[in-house]
This record gives C-alpha cells, sequence and structure tokens, in this order.
C-alpha cells in the first residue's frame, strides 16, 4: 500500500532544479505548480521550510558520489527522495534500487538515452540528454532549413513520443538550458516541447536568470511568472496525459532503429504536422495499427514473422507499407549521442522520399497551413469525444491566420492558451470535413474539439 501511494505521489509531482539554499527562496513557488525540488546539497533548515510548504524535495547524485553514505542518511536527513543523473555504473543502479525501497523513499533516474530501461522499475522514467528547444540556425544567424524543407527544429518530441508509446511511466526529461543568457521563448518552448507530448520537462535555469529572479529583479520575476503560467496550463489538464496519437500514419520504430535519438524519421514527419502513431516494435499489434492507412517499418528486418503477416493483412486491407531499405542499419546508440549524425540523416533519406511523395496532399487526420516554425500533435479522448490539437510555436514572434482542416464531425471548437480566456472558433464545412482559423498563437495553444456523436 505504501508503494502504491508513493507511486501516485510522484505521479503528481512538477520538478525544478533549485540551487538556493535560502528557505526564503521558497517564496517564489507561490502560485506556480512546481511542487518537486531537485538539489545537489540541501540544509535541514531548508528541508523543514520546504516540508511546511508541501514540497518534495529530492537530492540529485551523481557518479562520483559516496552513494553508500547518502543511502544511510536519506531517511534521517527527511528527504522525499533520490536522483540518480548521470552514467552510473550497472552495479551502483543496483545496490541503489535495492537499498530505497527498504527506506520507503522513492529512487528515480536520468540515465543517458542509451542506458533508458523501458520495464518500468521505477517510479519516473526519464533522462537529463535533451535538446534545448527552438529553431536552428546557421552561423550567419539565419534559420537553418531541415531536410523537410521546412526550418529546422530542435526538439525532443520524437524521442519523447516513442517513451509514451514504449510504457506507462510518468516521464521526465531534464535537459538544460544553453550556456549564456536564455530568452523567455527559449524556456516556454522547452515547457510545451516537453508538455504537448505529456512530458514534464525539470526546469531549469541559467545562472543569469537564475541570479536575476533570486535578487527579485522585476524583469525575471515576469518572465518566472510567465514560465509558471505555461506549467500551469498543462496541469490544469491532466486528462490530456491519458489520451492517445490520434492519425492515420503508424511508425513502426525501436530504440535500435533511431527511436531514442533525435533528427530522426519520427521528427521529420512531426515537423510536416502529420499526426502520427509511434509504435515501439515491443507493442506492435492489430489494436496499435487499426485504422492505419501508412504504416512506416524502420527496420523490417528485426520484425518476427507474426509481426510480418500481421502488416501484410492490413496491406491486404487497403494500407500503404514503406520499410526501410534492405540491410541498413542504425549505428548503436552511444552514451553521448542523442541526435542522429549527418550520415545517418542521409541514409535516412529514401525512407523520407518514399513517405514524402506518399503524403502528398492527404489528410490523416489533420491538415495545418501558415505554421512554419511550430510543433503540433494530434490527440484523441478514450471515448472519442473529443480531439486536441496541441500547437507549440518556436519562434520569437506570435505565429498568425493559422488554418486547420479536419476530417469528420464536430460540434464545437475552442481555443485554450496559457494566460487567456478560452476562444469559441468557427466550423467551417468544406469537402474533407471541417476548416478552421485560429487568430494568434503566442507561444502555444491547444485546439479542443468535440466531435459529433
Amino acid at each position: 500500500m505504501l508503494l502504491l501511494w508513493l507511486a501516485a505521489s510522484v505521479a503528481t509531482w512538477v520538478p525544478a532544479r533549485w540551487t538556493a539554499q535560502d528557505p526564503q527562496s521558497l517564496e517564489l513557488l507561490a502560485g506556480t505548480p512546481i511542487n518537486c525540488l531537485l538539489m545537489e546539497k540541501v540544509s535541514p533548515e531548508f528541508l523543514a521550510a520546504a516540508s511546511s510548504r508541501g514540497l518534495a524535495v529530492l537530492l540529485t547524485l551523481r557518479p562520483e558520489a559516496d552513494l553508500e553514505a547518502v543511502l544511510h542518511s536519506a531517511v534521517h536527513a527527511g528527504l522525499s527522495g533520490l536522483v540518480l543523473e548521470g552514467a552510473f555504473e550497472q552495479a551502483q543502479r543496483e545496490r541503489a534500487r535495492r537499498a530505497l525501497p527498504q527506506t520507503g523513499l522513492p529512487l528515480i533516474e536520468l540515465p543517458p538515452r542509451a542506458h533508458l530501461r523501458l520495464d518500468r522499475s521505477g517510479p519516473i522514467l526519464g533522462s537529463y540528454q535533451g535538446l534545448w528547444p527552438g529553431i536552428r540556425v546557421s552561423e550567419k544567424g539565419v534559420a537553418r532549413a531541415a531536410p523537410t524543407g521546412s526550418p529546422w527544429l530542435e526538439t525532443n518530441t520524437g524521442f519523447l513520443r516513442y517513451l509514451r508509446a514504449a510504457t506507462d511511466a510518468p516521464i521526465w526529461i531534464a535537459n538544460r538550458p544553453p550556456a549564456g543568457p536564455t530568452s523567455m521563448e527559449r524556456y516556454l518552448a522547452a515547457v510545451a516541447d516537453a508538455a504537448i507530448i505529456g512530458a514534464r520537462w525539470v526546469v531549469a535555469l541559467d545562472p543569469d536568470f537564475d541570479g536575476r529572479l533570486q535578487r527579485r529583479e522585476a524583469k525575471a520575476l515576469a518572465a518566472w511568472k510567465r514560465i509558471a503560467e505555461h506549467l500551469k496550463f498543462y496541469e490544469d489538464h491532466p486528462e490530456w496525459r491519458n489520451w492517445k496519437p490520434s492519425g492515420q500514419l503508424a511508425i513502426i520504430i525501436d530504440g535500435t532503429s533511431g527511436a531514442l535519438l533525435a533528427n530522426g524519421i519520427v521528427d521529420m514527419i512531426a515537423v510536416r504536422h502529420v499526426p502520427l502513431r509511434v509504435v515501439p516494435r515491443q507493442r506492435l499489434s492489430q489494436q496499435a495499427l487499426q485504422g492505419a492507412r501508412i504504416i512506416v517499418s524502420v527496420d523490417p528486418a528485426a520484425l518476427d514473422e507474426a509481426a510480418k503477416q500481421l502488416l501484410r493483412s492490413f496491406t491486404r486491407a487497403g494500407a500503404t507499407l514503406l520499410s526501410g531499405p534492405p540491410g541498413w542499419k542504425f549505428p548503436a546508440p552511444t552514451v553521448d549521442q542523442i541526435t542522429l549524425d549527418e550520415k545517418g540523416i542521409e541514409s535516412l533519406g529514401e525512407i523520407w522520399r518514399e513517405v514524402n511523395s506518399v503524403l502528398g496532399r492527404r489528410n490523416l487526420g489533420a491538415r495545418l497551413f501558415n505554421v512554419a516554425g511550430m510543433l503540433s500533435h494530434l490527440l484523441a479522448s478514450p471515448d472519442g469525444a473529443q480531439l486536441v490539437l496541441h500547437l507549440a510555436n518556436f519562434t520569437s514572434y506570435p505565429v498568425e491566420n493559422i488554418t486547420v482542416h479536419l476530417p469528420g464531425s464536430y460540434t464545437r471548437a475552442r481555443l485554450l492558451a496559457p494566460g487567456e480566456p478560452p476562444r469559441e472558433l468557427a466550423l467551417q464545412q468544406i469537402e474533407e470535413g471541417v476548416a478552421i482559423e485560429i487568430e494568434r498563437v503566442s507561444s502555444c495553444a491547444a485546439l479542443l474539439l468535440d466531435c459529433k456523436r
């Protein structure tokens, strides 16, 4: 019962890295949804103040830490749990896993992507490795084009889509901002990049922002308020984390075929705003592919005979199957690698050309117009009564005059956005379903649709 209670409690944690030791710094968390602090050192006075506010405090350990000494004192210190962050040796991780359950404290592991375990052995699944979301720029300061021809978006969503499909565990991504001052818009992109997939970003501030915030400078306080507002926007809709990706394109992929790396085939398709479903090879089933009109098998050689027979049954029913080149393999992921390199991107060219030619102007769940520099993600409620189309703006300016085409029939459309009242939007009947005009998206938004039953 204790373990079940702990699991339920941990699932509601909204995490942030915290460097200040002054108990008065906790006043900055008032009015925010942040209720879990990751700290590398902590005083008894700070722990007492955090406990009085109902905040969980987790001690973050690095591979060089004296693990046995920390485990021995963790319970008596009043901590809420421990975090192993980094490339720990297997023996270290196993000792911690054996010791922590006896203390009643949760152990959260944030390993390199290559060391991730998808069997939900812990209360949280996550990694400290991630790209800093935004638009990649060239050395001349202009937006760089991706292989798709769109602006190259640095995003973790392809990786996170795979984790969401491979496990039911809550997901954290603990990527830090780059060195030097970072704009507020990039922090908002980091929140949305994780949240639209149903994951949580472990909030982390660059040293300049952190220092100005602790000194209560006006601009820093205003930026902090905006970040908290965006966190709250997604925390106010926890049901979205239980909704499933909607769309008629399915990608069969796993950790050995690029699922743990950024800039792969999932990201290439997602930046085209084509709704897609990631299907981990180990979870391939008729139900997982139900409704798919296009199926992409990234590594067909890894499929067993039952899986191949399943795909043949879908193609006989009219689905299109696209497969990776015969004999082609992804390089094995390494501890330090989180992106597909230029050679790997070139290797994906054959799959991408086939996918792109098949996509054409089809509407596989949603078609979006005037959304350069944005990401989207389409989800359906378990009962099929609602859809939500997430929109995340990676540019530094509001995107205006967005058009969405959706197949099917709907009775209501509302646009939800952080810090703004809900807006009712008109449904215009078109040949393929409905068209919806969105006047403006500043940082992120959610288009919520009630389906006609």
